[in-house]
């Protein structure tokens, strides 16, 4: 079994007012979003993880080097990038609404087939996704075969490496991880936006069992964020 521990980049200073932070503008996060990513460190303290993989972005980066508590070990995987959101990029929505209103409304109906101007659409970043994922339980799967031939030849006979459960945390972006989920979940990308939530360093996790594909996933945990709020806040946040 596999478990894909997935979260989003902690707060950065461009976080409000909402607005489309893709590829090009690369900032940290800034000290909130420390303070969530380090809440998302404690929450996951009793969990090892055999990979670690961010997004090149360095507020991606920066997140998964507090929450692993081992920036050496983290890989960077340029498919992770946040969606190219081209001439939109840095804009607020509330911007766009007035600079590009009827070019966004039809994109909000139809943001799998629509590119952002100059930029991409939901089924352009799918595609990087499923190559993530194809690539991910391809690895898992030569990891698994390797494991169950030193078990089989080791001292004392034969046994099994069944069962064997490996964690990998990824550590992306809203837009990105809503699609990653509608690949593994094997839903209509068109509906990302309103059928997934991943807020800031949110816990959500996918399980795919040994000889899963990439739309094969299982829900296990979505957008939890307990460990960001207070006792008496609600745990939907």
């Amino acid at each position: 079994m596999l478990t894909l521990v997935l979260t989003r980049h902690g707060l950065t200073d461009r976080s409000y007012p909402e607005q489309h932070l893709g590829q090009k503008i690369d900032i940290s996060i800034n000290d909130a979003g420390r303070r969530q990513a380090d809440a998302l460190r404690r929450r996951l303290a009793g969990v090892a993880f055999d990979r670690v993989i961010t997004s090149p972005q360095f507020r991606a980066r920066e997140t998964a080097g507090i929450v692993a508590g081992r920036p050496d070990a983290i890989e960077a995987d340029p498919r992770l990038k946040e969606m190219d959101y081209g001439a939109w990029e840095g804009r607020t929505y509330a911007e766009l609404d007035e600079l590009d209103g009827v070019a966004r409304r039809a994109w909000l109906e139809r943001p799998d087939e629509l590119r952002c101007p100059g930029g991409e659409s939901g089924d352009d970043v799918a595609r990087r996704v499923t190559a993530f994922l194809d690539d991910l339980l391809d690895e898992h799967r030569r990891w698994m075969a390797r494991a169950e031939f030193r078990a089989a030849t080791a001292a004392g006979g034969p046994s099994s490496a069944a069962g064997t459960d490996r964690r990998v945390l990824v550590v992306a972006h809203g837009s990105l991880n809503r699609i990653l989920l509608c690949v593994a979940l094997d839903t209509d990308v068109r509906h990302f936006r309103q059928r997934f939530i991943q807020g800031q360093c949110n816990l959500t996790a996918l399980a795919f069992a040994d000889d899963a594909g990439a739309r094969q996933g299982t829900l296990l945990v979505g957008n939890d964020t307990t460990h960001l709020h207070g006792p008496k806040d609600p745990p939907w946040g």
